[in-house]
């Protein structure tokens, strides 16, 4: 005896249903545009971060530094290097057996300006696409979406 009971749906139209795969697709096309506004004033989406976590935390090491920001530590020695170029970022060393500490100079201040006025008019253009109420209920939305990674409340 055979049934007619559907199978399941073909992966491809499961998959494109999916809210998380949206948001990673969204998500790609933004960082490219964010990353073109960026690179205009000699800049990356690490630099950025880099620099962001040292202007709030400036007694930050390379290791925290560098897990912050996902990243090795090798990788993040890198990241700091260009940020020098920069001149975003100043090593002070203190004296024989103190870490170096990153300071964060008046070019690295104007570089994280830049890259909030991209930020905003990356946002402003978005924001376009929607009435005003829905882009606020969005930015609330993503608010709680960006504590996924913090354990439950209450659990």
């Amino acid at each position: 005896m055979t049934t007619n009971a559907p199978g399941p749906p073909p992966v491809g139209e499961s998959v494109g249903e999916s809210v998380g795969l949206r948001l990673v697709g969204i998500g790609r096309i933004l960082q490219r545009q964010y990353e073109a506004e960026l690179a205009t004033i000699g800049f990356t989406l690490r630099h950025l971060g880099a620099l962001g976590h040292l202007s709030r935390h400036p007694d930050m090491s390379y290791s925290d530094l560098a897990r912050r920001s996902h990243v090795t530590s090798q990788s993040m020695n890198a990241t700091v290097r260009a940020l020098e170029e920069l001149g975003a970022v100043q090593r002070t060393l203190p004296g024989q057996g103190h870490a170096a500490r990153l300071q964060v100079t008046a070019r690295g201040r104007e570089l994280l300006q830049s890259a909030r006025a991209a930020a905003t008019r990356l946002d402003d253009s978005l924001a376009m696409n929607l009435p005003a109420a829905e882009w606020d209920t969005l930015k609330k939305l993503l608010e709680k979406l960006g504590t996924l990674d913090s354990p439950p409340v209450g659990g």
